[in-house]
């Protein structure tokens, strides 16, 4: 079965062990720097020509400042391996040695400098550099109490014999405490080291989960956004931002400000739908709120942009309208136009046969005059019932609207208003007459609309790879509640009109294969936006 413990990795040569040495030269230079305070205030106190304990003491720290630049240098220049590791190490038992002769031997206050190395071995090396550094700190003690005690070399400060007794009490316990050092230092570096491991191998996780979850934000195509039980945002994702149309971070601080109406909606409710304003219009959304905390009580909403969804089952519930609606119109008209025809041929023979000015004659060029008039609104039915299949050729846009302005400038409808064509050359893919006809029933109505004074303007344009052709006028008075049906078939805003031809338009468009679309309100106009194929590329 594998151990359920976590395992100390070999001592490395890379970055882990070069902070560590790093740490040790700047300890050990603070260690230095503390011992040389110490002979300074020395001096300072007890005035005195230096001894020669003195110097080998000032000498001890200029080696040590010494070495720490050397291995400054070798740190710098990458050379951390473990034989680097246990110079440094065997470097501060040396030292140690030194600081203790100095000052006082056996009985120098000093001692613990032993201990602060082996310390300093057990977190480079763990338990093996801790042995190592405890017992060469044990025999380095014995060596500098035995040489002072056999009056080897120079006197420490301070010192005297010892007595056997005493001797033996030092340097055993001395030995004892440097091993039991050794010993639970190593123990706690390893377990220290694992631990370590552990936090670094979980921080490793959570950042791994950290940067999955990024980039599942990043990618959704739905909004995501979290607010506290006050209702503050405190995060909207990317696509949120851009459904929104709102600046990375600039969000607000009231979910209100960014879905007006959320407050209403519960947490819990599986869909909703909020109608929103944006900088790019008004969207609908549909959300779903969720309870993100119980005890705090943010929330979290997912929303997605059914506006063009909506559109579309807009345009579809109008083209099966209007499907329907063709096909009773085509058969009423059907059933009209013969009987109507019977009708007028008897008004006229009747008109004929009674001559002159009486009042037969008069009546029956009345009946005629009606009967023709309803004989157009017959056809009018039937064009829009059945409008022959178009011939699909290319044809250049620009010049198509441009011939049919020129055109209505004469119409009685466009005097008093500013009539602009603003196009280039646009390649589109239609039947030029039926297109003709859409045009000019899009340009009347808006003369219609605007009257002496305003303005309108017919554009082609290419938009997102389509062809475009885009009638604006400056009124804007088709109300929201009415746009949703101004392509019915009958239904008019327009006094003395149809309704039909709008009705025309759209089925044209539609068989053409492209589509129709109309948006107003009184400060940006009005405006019908065509939408075509484009034209071959070759033929382009």
């Amino acid at each position: 079965m594998p151990s359920s413990s976590t395992s100390v990795a070999p001592l490395g040569e890379g970055g882990e062990l070069t902070r560590k040495l790093t740490w040790l030269a700047a300890f050990r230079v603070g260690v230095t720097t503390l011992l040389l305070i110490f002979l300074g205030v020395r001096r300072a106190l007890v005035p005195s020509e230096l001894t020669t304990a003195d110097q080998l003491a000032f000498a001890v720290i200029g080696v040590v400042y010494v070495m720490t630049l050397v291995y400054a240098v070798a740190l710098r220049r990458g050379i951390a391996g473990t034989r680097a590791a246990y110079v440094q190490v065997l470097g501060d038992v040396v030292l140690a040695s030194s600081v203790v002769f100095l000052t006082g031997a056996g009985e120098s206050p000093f001692t613990f400098v032993y201990s602060v190395a082996v310390v300093a071995a057990a977190i480079l090396l763990y338990q093996r550099g801790a042995l190592i550094a405890a017992v060469s700190s044990a025999l380095a003690f014995a060596s500098v109490v035995l040489a002072v005690q056999l009056q080897l070399g120079v006197d420490p400060l301070d010192s005297h014999v010892l007595p056997t007794g005493r001797l033996a009490f030092v340097l055993a316990s001395n030995a004892i405490a440097q091993i039991s050092i050794g010993m639970l230092a190593g123990y706690l570096s390893r377990q220290l080291a694992a631990a370590g491991g552990r936090l670094k191998a979980g921080q490793e996780r959570i950042e791994q989960l950290v940067d999955v979850q990024n980039l599942i934000l990043a990618a959704m195509p739905s909004g995501l956004l979290t607010c506290d039980a006050n209702g503050r945002v405190t995060f909207l994702n990317a696509a949120g931002e851009a459904i929104l149309g709102r600046i990375s971070g600039d969000w607000g601080t009231d979910v209100e400000e960014l879905l007006p109406g959320m407050r209403t909606i519960h947490a819990g409710v599986k869909r909703a739908e909020l109608k929103v304003p944006t900088p790019a219009g008004e969207r609908t959304l549909g959300l779903t709120v969720a309870p993100l905390d119980q005890t705090a009580g943010s929330t979290l909403v997912v929303f997605q942009d059914l506006s063009e969804l909506r559109r579309a089952e807009e345009q579809l519930r109008t083209v099966d309208h209007l499907a329907s609606l063709g096909k009773f119109s085509a058969q009423l008209a059907h059933e009209i136009r013969n009987p109507l025809a019977s009708m007028r041929g008897a008004a006229q023979m009747l008109g004929d046969e009674a001559g002159g000015e009486t009042r037969s004659a008069r009546l029956s060029r009345i009946l005629i005059r009606e009967a023709d008039r309803l004989h157009e609104l017959v056809e009018d039915f039937l064009k829009f019932a059945r409008p022959p299949p178009p011939k699909l050729e290319t044809l250049d846009l620009g010049r198509l609207i441009s011939e049919i302005v020129e055109m209505l400038k004469a119409d009685p409808l466009a005097r008093g208003v500013t009539l602009e064509v603003v196009s280039g050359p646009i390649l589109g893919l239609g039947d030029p007459a039926q297109l003709q006809q859409v045009v000019i029933n899009l340009v009347r109505n808006a003369l219609a609309a605007v009257g002496p004074g305003g303005k309108v303007k017919v554009f082609a344009a290419e938009r997102n790879g389509r062809p475009e052709i885009r009638v604006w006028d400056s009124a804007g008075r088709i109300p929201p509640s009415e746009l949703t049906r101004i392509f019915e078939p009958f239904y008019s805003t327009r006094q003395g009109g149809t309704g039909l031809g709008l009705s025309t338009a759209h089925t044209i468009v539609r068989s053409h294969g492209g589509e129709i679309s109309v948006r107003s309100n009184p400060g940006e106009g009005t405006e019908f936006v065509v939408a075509l194929q484009s034209a071959p590329r070759a033929t382009a």
